[in-house]
């Protein structure tokens, strides 16, 4: 900066001097032109009174310090002190002679070209209608300017070393200011008053900045605290693979210490192939995701490049757990294997049956035998799709349930009622135990849930066994359980009786029949009324499901 005024001042001092000169030289040129042409003027003055008063023998006996010319009035030249006037031309169409003729008097001036001369002229009209013309030449500006060149250079030599000590002087005082101010306290100090406005800026810049770090220190307090509340994990990569900013869940999912090292990169997280694989992709350019089982967990890998102006400026990552959505793929798939096992017996069934007796292989007397049997598996076929259709409905919460206040205690005994007959056959005692509780509920949802299970207890009771209901009001729930003593539940299948189609003894279960989706439904009716599940087993001692709403 001291550079910059000192080069400013300089040239601007240089300049106005040579404005200065060039202007004052012009100024003088013109003064000194006025006093020529009036000295022009009173010498032709004084001629044409000698000439009106004593003829052209006064012209004789006057020296050559100016060029006197003597014209008619028809513009012939009849004399002229510096040349011989029989050579000379018509002087009529002279701007001086014409103005001089016409107005008793006149003035101009021409330039010469060849000698860089400027001649100005000055003519009077005499008594008798002749004129009589003085005039004199006058060096041009340039002429001047080339005269005087060795003073011009002494003066501009002289100026240029003044205008450097100046300069100098001046741009180390006005920036030792500048230098010497304190920017976090631009208050302080001693200033000129040119500076105060510049200060006020500085003042303001840092009340703004100051505001705006404490916005970014805000924003970054907000970011963290949501990134570190993700469940999914958040990775910030540099076109190096530089780790920028993560949040904790990064490092739960990829199973990582804490990075100790601020320049640190993605290989330190994690060091196996997909993941460096897909981080890679990302940072060429490309979009990527791949899915990584770490420790019995289903990572979802997504890395994405950042680009700015169509380069790689880094990467994002983002890291999903998506093992509860592969269990529920995996699921699916059993589900849809199930399915199709399920209604492929039956209908293999009906379908041989129906062959036989199309082709006339079944006697007539074993036709109504036959037929019972097709009845059954039909039967079979139609709980089964009723009971998908059901799941289906409690899966998606279907707005067409009926929903409302109901007294569950009703409900169970309209069970128990229905389903006398089916216990009093398997040799099993049916009893319930409570009194009225009212829930907000959907009843046929509710009636299926309770026929389900117990109709469990019923078929995986023993002859002379008991199938307890009961329905107790607790200080903020409601509880229904059914116990019976039947064969009961191995631990390690109590996690899974409530899964879609699973049976405990698919040999016994196939005997007494059942879709095995029973207790899927008891499972999602409950989710669907917001209630908790409870299971009890011991084995051939017996099971206690208990449902709390």
């Amino acid at each position: 900066m001291t550079a910059k005024l000192f080069r400013s001042s300089f040239f601007v001092g240089i300049a106005t001097m040579l404005l200065s000169m060039i202007l004052f030289m012009g100024v003088l040129y013109q003064h000194f032109s006025n006093q020529i042409v009036q000295e022009l003027t009173a010498v032709s003055s004084y001629l044409s009174q000698g000439m009106d008063t004593l003829g052209s023998d006064y012209l004789i006996h006057l020296d050559d310090s100016h060029r006197i010319t003597w014209i008619s009035p028809d513009g012939t030249v009849l004399y002229d002190n510096w040349k011989d006037a029989t050579q000379m031309e018509n002087h009529l169409d002279r701007a001086e002679v014409t103005q001089a003729l016409n107005a008793g008097s006149g003035a101009s001036h021409r330039f010469s070209s060849t000698l860089s001369e400027r001649t100005l002229y000055v003519a009077q009209k005499l008594e008798n209608g002749e004129v009589i013309r003085v005039s004199t030449t006058q060096p041009t500006m340039l002429n001047l300017l080339f005269s005087m060149t060795p003073s011009i250079l002494m003066i501009l030599f002289l100026s240029m070393v003044l205008s450097t000590i100046l300069a100098s002087r001046l741009s180390r005082l006005i920036i030792k200011p500048i230098l010497e101010l304190d920017l976090d306290s631009p208050a302080d100090g001693s200033v000129y008053d040119e500076l105060a406005p510049l200060l006020g800026r500085i003042r303001l810049q840092n009340a703004t900045i100051q505001t705006q770090i404490a916005q970014l220190g805000h924003r970054q307090e907000e970011f963290s605290a949501v990134t570190d509340n993700m469940s999914e994990g958040f990775l910030l990569l540099d076109p190096l693979g530089h780790v920028l900013s993560y949040n904790s869940a990064t490092l739960t999912l990829l199973k990582a210490p804490s990075p100790q090292d601020t320049n640190t990169t993605y290989l330190t997280l994690n060091r196996t192939e997909p993941f460096r694989k897909t981080v890679e992709l990302a940072l060429n350019g490309h979009k990527s995701q791949h899915i990584q089982i770490i420790e019995a967990h289903h990572c979802q890998i997504i890395a994405s490049p950042v680009l700015r102006n169509d380069v790689v400026a880094g990467a994002v990552v983002v890291l999903l757990d998506v093992t509860a959505h592969q269990q529920s793929e995996t699921l699916r798939r059993e589900f849809t294997a199930n399915v199709s096992h399920e209604l492929k017996t039956p209908l293999t069934s009906i379908s041989g049956i129906a062959e036989m007796m199309l082709h006339g292989l079944v006697k007539p007397q074993d036709i109504p035998e036959f037929a019972t049997d097709i009845y059954h598996e039909a039967q079979r076929l139609i709980a089964l799709v009723s009971d998908i259709l059901r799941l289906s409905q409690l899966d998606e919460s279907a707005p067409n349930i009926q929903h409302g206040e109901i007294d569950l205690y009703a409900i169970a005994e309209q069970v128990v009622s229905r389903m006398q007959t089916s216990a009093s056959t398997q040799d099993v005692t049916l009893s319930l135990e409570g009194s009225c509780a009212i829930i907000d509920g959907a009843p046929q949802v509710l009636d299926e849930m309770i026929s389900n299970l117990v109709d469990n207890a019923i078929k995986y009771n023993r002859a002379g066994g008991h199938v307890t209901i009961s329905i107790q009001n607790l200080d903020c729930h409601i509880s229904l359980s059914v116990t019976d003593t039947g064969c009961g539940i191995p631990t390690e299948d109590k996690n899974r009786v409530f899964e879609r189609f699973y049976r405990v003894d698919k040999s016994h279960s196939k005997s007494i029949g059942g879709t095995g989706l029973g207790l899927s439904i008891v499972k999602h009716g409950a989710a669907y009324h917001h209630a908790t599940i409870g299971l009890e087993s011991t084995i051939n001692v017996g099971t206690i499901v208990t449902i709390v709403f």
